[in-house]
């Protein structure tokens, strides 16, 4: 079974890619994690058509949880789901960082959608120190 699939979505290519680079560090299989940063034209902001594909290439089956950075990257990826969605795509609300190793380094583990996407979501309350 494939694990769950992650995709990263910022306003900055470079950060959603930095972010994928340390998952893999983490030892994470980079091709559960896709990058959806930036625009078409290396811009900051989102692209509808970014996150789409990003959304297709991580889902292997087991199901995708997309983590948005913030603002308009949120509003960017439910319009996303609202015309491409399904069942097995979350939209998680988690620090974009924590949740996004979190849930990375839980889905290496076999774990199942739900089981990720609590994860995710918990990271939220991790304190540093």
């Amino acid at each position: 079974m494939q694990p769950v699939g992650i995709v990263l979505v910022s306003h900055s290519a470079e950060l959603a890619s930095g972010l994928r680079m340390l998952l893999g560090q983490l030892g994470v299989a980079p091709e559960s994690v896709i990058a959806a940063g930036g625009t078409a034209d290396g811009r900051i902001g989102t692209s509808y058509d970014a996150i789409a594909a990003a959304i297709k290439h991580a889902d292997q089956g087991s199901g995708v949880v997309v983590l948005p950075d913030l603002g308009s990257s949120v509003i960017t990826a439910r319009a996303v789901l609202e015309d491409h969605g399904h069942a097995g795509v979350i939209l998680v609300d988690a620090p974009f960082v924590e949740g996004a190793v979190a849930a990375a380094v839980t889905a290496a583990t076999g774990a199942d959608l739900t089981t990720v996407t609590t994860a995710a979501q918990e990271a939220r309350h991790a304190t540093k120190f």
